[in-house]
This record gives structure tokens, C-alpha cells and sequence, in this order.
């Protein structure tokens, strides 16, 4: 069956099928630069939300995954949108744009489209009048009457991304990363069963976790061992839902009984990351509770370490704590990465796995969520 196809000009627009889902497809054929692509799924006022509306290369899914981005290919990109999820949600637009990341002006981009893919039919947007600006308005799937049209917009915008973003709705935060002072933690404590009449023992849910260290190690037979540890944590924007579910929190409360365990003065070291890195205060099991929230609370898309994923900037920094600021030739140093995937650098982690490797003191473990 040969597909019915609806070719559109600028700022045409016309009626969506009644299609459980489509797929809404981003094509070129040549770019000066990376092309990144976004949606912003916005309000009445044609604001986000929150950022989590704003659904780019490192956060490629909504909270409620109405919509989500696929790398389809270096130069096809593909957003599939669940139709009934997105009529039963309070957004009224989802905003398609293109920004070029890197030299040159988006007159450069060659045979430029958006495709919006169902099953009996295609609607097909062109974009041949492109300007000199690095930002650019593609189209826009909006609500009409009890379903949704597509237009074609085709308009540039002055700026990159952030203005983008920020006419958006999405909160653009200083893109420095300060020096973070952060406030006392209080201690919560849980009261164990009484071992006698008089005698009562308070617990805090980090005791908790070291009596199961202390298992652990007892197993196998590692009480008597010391070690430095450190934990770096993910807070690239694929990393918005672990951060707001508590589970960050969670895990490096387990990282920091281990500290506890096994550190020769109980202390962990801690590192956030995303494009960027930040050193963030030592903690010890006095001051851990809501370490995260005080700390880094959510990943930025912009402003603090970034929105993406740099490993090799904050292991290169990790490496040269260790080893140059402070060297040791007595105790190990035992490192644990959190992090959601999405690792691209390969060859350059391996490269300072390897240089790293030479050090005898040294320890590195990634635990994937």
C-alpha cells in the first residue's frame, strides 16, 4: 500500500491522523557542525514545565516518557510520541528545534526536513530558507479541536541553544561552577530493640548500613583492611528522575558506610560530573544526611558541571588527587563510579584506565543504574 504523503511550505499547517503514536523524523544530509536537536513540551503560556520538558541528546525522555529521542543515525534523529499520552496530559505544544553546536551558521546545513511518520501517511516539512543564525524553530505539533495539527515554521533564532531554552521556559543557571558551602546535616536516628532494661541504643540509618559492610567484609575476610574512598556521582540530565526519587541519595549513602568500614579516617571524597566536574565537600556518617540535595541537588542543562557526559575530565582529576596531591604508598584508594550509561569516550577512558593502572594504590568500579 503506497503511503499518502502531505508536503508542507512555511508556516503551513495540516490535521494529524488518528494514530496511536508516530514517529517524528529529523534529517539532513550535511552540517558544518553537530546538529543538536530538542523538543520543548510546553504549556498554554509556552513555557516548560519544568526542564524536564526539555527533551534534548542527554535527557531524551519526558518524566511520564511521552515522547523520546532516538539517534536514529549521525544525521537522522527520531522522536516517537505516544499521541493519546500526549492528549491526555495538560501540554499543548511540543516545539521542535535544531541548534548548530560548533562553527558556521545554519545557511550551511544542507536538505534539512522533519517527517512526521504514521502508519498509512507522512507529513513532510522542507526547510530551504535557512538564515544565519545557529538556532532554529522547526515545526510545532499542537493541539486542535479534540486531536492535534503539525505546522511548519522554519524560523531562526538569534542565539544557540541557551536563549533557545530560556525563551522556552527552561531556568538557565550561572554556567560557573562555585564553590559550594554546605549547611550541617541532621542526623536521624532509629531506636534498635532494647538488649537489656536499662539500656536503650540509638542508630542512624548509616550504622544500619555498616553492620551489613561488616558482613560483607567478614565474608570475606577483609575486617582488618584499609583504603581511601571515593565516590563520583552522574548528574548529567539523563540523571533527573534517579535525583528526584531519592536514589542518589540512596546509593551514596551505601558508598558512605563503606568510607566508614574502610576508610582510615572514615572520610569519603566526593565528585559530581557532567561536561564538567565538581569537587564537592568530604563527608563523613556525622554529616550525611541529605548530602545530595544540600549539595547538587538535580543536574542542570545548563549553568553548575553541565548537562552531558565528560568521564575523562573528572577521572583525569580523581587520578591527580590521588596520585599527586595527595599520594600514598600504604593505602589503596578505592573509587566508585554512579552513573546511567551513556558513556561516548571510550578510547580516552582507556587510555587513563591504562596510565592509571601503573599505580599501585589505585582502584576504580563503575556501577551502572
Amino acid at each position: 500500500m503506497t503511503k499518502n504523503i502531505v508536503t508542507l511550505v512555511q508556516g503551513a499547517n495540516t490535521a494529524m491522523t488518528n494514530d496511536a503514536s508516530v514517529d517524528i523524523v529529523v534529517e539532513w544530509s550535511y552540517s558544518p557542525a553537530d546538529l543538536d536537536i530538542s523538543c520543548f513540551l510546553v504549556q498554554a503560556d509556552g513555557k516548560v514545565q519544568s526542564d524536564e520538558y526539555m527533551i534534548f541528546y542527554n535527557q531524551p525522555t519526558d518524566p511520564f516518557s511521552m515522547i523520546t529521542l532516538q539517534d536514529t543515525a549521525p544525521t537522522i534523529k527520531t522522536f516517537s510520541l505516544s499521541l493519546p499520552s500526549l492528549q491526555q496530559s495538560t501540554i499543548q505544544k511540543c516545539v521542535f528545534a535544531v541548534t548548530l553546536d560548533g562553527p558556521g551558521t545554519l545557511k550551511e546545513v544542507q536538505n534539512l526536513k522533519i517527517t512526521v511518520k504514521s502508519m498509512n501517511s507522512d507529513i513532510l516539512f522542507s526547510i530551504r530558507q535557512l538564515s544565519e543564525e545557529t538556532s532554529l524553530v522547526m515545526a510545532e505539533i499542537y493541539r486542535y479541536k479534540d486531536w492535534f495539527k503539525f505546522r511548519g515554521i522554519g524560523q531562526g533564532f538569534n542565539g544557540g541553544l541557551k536563549p533557545l531554552a530560556e525563551a522556552h521556559g527552561v531556568v538557565v543557571e550561572d554556567e560557573a561552577v562555585a564553590a559550594i558551602e554546605v549547611p550541617p546535616a541532621k542526623i536521624e536516628t532509629v531506636t534498635a530493640p532494647s538488649p537489656g532494661p536499662s539500656s536503650k541504643v540509638n542508630l542512624t540509618k548509616i550504622d544500619l548500613l555498616k553492620k551489613k559492610v561488616t558482613v560483607s567484609l567478614e565474608k570475606h575476610k577483609l575486617t582488618t583492611e584499609k583504603a581511601r574512598v571515593a565516590v563520583v556521582i552522574d548528574a548529567s540530565g539523563s540523571m533527573s528522575m534517579l535525583y528526584s526519587k531519592g536514589t542518589v541519595q540512596r546509593a551514596f549513602e551505601k558508598v558512605l558506610a563503606i568510607a566508614a568500614c574502610m576508610d582510615d579516617d572514615g572520610v569519603l571524597d566526593v565528585w559530581f560530573f557532567g561536561d564538567k566536574f565538581m569537587r564537592a565537600p568530604s563527608v563523613t556518617e556525622n554529616d550525611y544526611e541529605d548530602y545530595v540535595k544540600r549539595t547538587y541537588p538535580k543536574p542542570r542543562i545548563f549553568g553548575g558541571v553541565g548537562a552531558g557526559n565528560n568521564e575523562p575530565r573528572v577521572m583525569a582529576d580523581v587520578i591527580r588527587k590521588f596520585t599527586v596531591e595527595e599520594p600514598t604508598k600504604v593505602l589503596p584508594t578505592y573509587v566508585i563510579f554512579f552513573s546511567d550509561g551513556g558513556v561516548y569516550a571510550e578510547n580516552k577512558i582507556s587510555d587513563l584506565l591504562i596510565e592509571s593502572s601503573k599505580e599501585k594504590y589505585l582502584l576504580a568500579v563503575c556501577r551502572n543504574w
